[in-house]
């Protein structure tokens, strides 16, 4: 069964740092550039970070540039996020998603399969 777990969200003071984990299983994530996105009830998602297969290509969006990294390790089939000086405006539920990198690119407008989310919530 083709799975993507998130993990590592919860409640932090603003200031804080996560560090999400996205895992996959039933499916190598080797040929996969990863997407975190996050959603907020009744807001449209926003594209949080992106990494290609190889983990060379990354790509942030202006909000999370400089506060948050994206890393993976494929022989794990893991992908992280992680988030420093995190604001309360940050607060969302956070999830991954892949996409076959050789049919879509690194930067996809597709992707193949995403997982639930890990919820995060930043207050204090």
């Amino acid at each position: 069964q083709v799975q993507l777990v998130e993990s590592g969200g919860g409640l932090v003071q603003p200031g804080g740092s996560l560090r999400l984990s996205c895992v996959a299983s039933g499916f190598s994530l080797d040929a996969y550039a990863i997407g975190w996105f996050r959603q907020v009830p009744g807001k449209e998602r926003e594209g949080v970070a992106q990494i290609s297969a190889d983990g060379i290509g990354r790509w942030y969006p202006t909000f999370a540039s400089g506060r948050f990294f994206v890393s993976r390790e494929n022989a794990k089939n893991t992908v992280y996020l992680q988030m420093n000086n995190l604001k309360p405006e940050d607060t969302a539920n956070y999830y991954c998603a892949a996409a076959n990198e050789g049919a879509w690119g690194w930067l996809p407008r597709g992707y193949d399969y995403r997982g639930q989310g890990t919820q995060v919530s930043v207050s204090s």
